[in-house]
């Protein structure tokens, strides 16, 4: 009898451990694709194509994007390094994962990547993704997941590719290919406000864009961001809806039309220049 309970016990310890192991593979195969649903706070980009994604992965996008185009590395790897992104994380930046993985790429420590503090930091592993992109020889021949791939190392080398459309909505707008492409509705209570929220904003566009001619203005109640041209008005415009939620913008303004908290969506501006100069952003004022 004893023999036989062993056996029995043996038996369910081998099924459970299948069980999690097909759990595992199941998800590392689909990646993002097994999302909870959105929440209140969502945001559509609409670029020859339609994506939907909560407040977080906006901005991790925003981020990714931006960080690339301050590198000069070509569309096609801001493609790329969603791609990979939308694979690895989710577009979010995750405290743990396989092994010792981390991050938005989930890189590995025990690997070279970095820190567990670095990688943790969206921005660094972003310049470490794009960094090892750019030593791969020819990449930018190859599909998106055979680039993805020679970066990432994946034991699912062509999960990348079905990221891939939804990669190049993102990137277009993103780059400022499309006017008013970001919409973003923001919760009612945000997370900054004042000076502290407009001092975040300009430092955020001082790290993704290198912007730091980014100005305040006096009353401290937002930013202006200078233009050099339309699409580099909507690069930024569509950057400060992005991170609206996590940094508190109430309103963003660009060549005639408007962004506002309130409303989600972007609208002709009556009665005001439709300036291409520069790009305003008002942050909600300190209660």
């Amino acid at each position: 009898m004893r023999v036989r309970n062993r056996a029995v016990v043996a038996v369910g310890v081998v099924v459970a451990v299948v069980a999690v192991l097909g759990i595992w593979l199941v998800v590392r195969q689909v990646g993002g694709q097994l999302r909870l649903p959105l929440a209140s706070r969502t945001c559509t980009v609409q670029a020859d194509g339609q994506v939907r994604l909560d407040a977080d992965q906006m901005a991790n996008a925003a981020t990714i994007a931006a960080i690339g185009a301050q590198r000069k590395m070509p569309e096609r790897a801001v493609v790329v390094a969603l791609a990979t992104a939308y694979q690895e994380s989710g577009l979010r930046n995750l405290s743990g994962g396989d092994r010792d993985s981390l991050g938005l790429f989930q890189q590995r420590p025990s690997q070279g990547w970095g820190t567990e503090a670095q990688i943790s930091d969206p921005r660094y592993a972003t310049r470490k993704f794009y960094a090892a992109l750019k030593r791969v020889r020819g990449w930018e021949k190859m599909r998106v997941t055979d680039a993805a791939q020679k970066v990432q190392r994946s034991a699912f080398p062509e999960a990348y590719q079905k990221w891939a459309d939804e990669s190049q909505v993102l990137t277009r707008a993103l780059l400022g290919e499309a006017t008013g492409a970001v919409a973003c509705t923001v919760g009612s209570t945000p997370v900054m406000r004042g000076a502290a929220a407009a001092a975040a904003l300009t430092r955020g566009l001082s790290l993704d864009w290198g912007l730091p001619e980014a100005a305040s203005p006096a009353e401290s109640t937002g930013v202006a961001v200078p233009a050099e041209d339309r699409r580099n008005g909507w690069r930024y415009a569509h950057w400060l809806v992005s991170h609206a939620s996590d940094h508190g913008v109430k309103r963003v303004r660009f060549a005639g039309l408007e962004w506002t908290a309130k409303g989600g969506t972007w609208s002709r501006v009556t009665n005001a220049p439709a300036t291409d100069e520069q790009v305003l952003a008002e942050v909600f004022a300190d209660a």
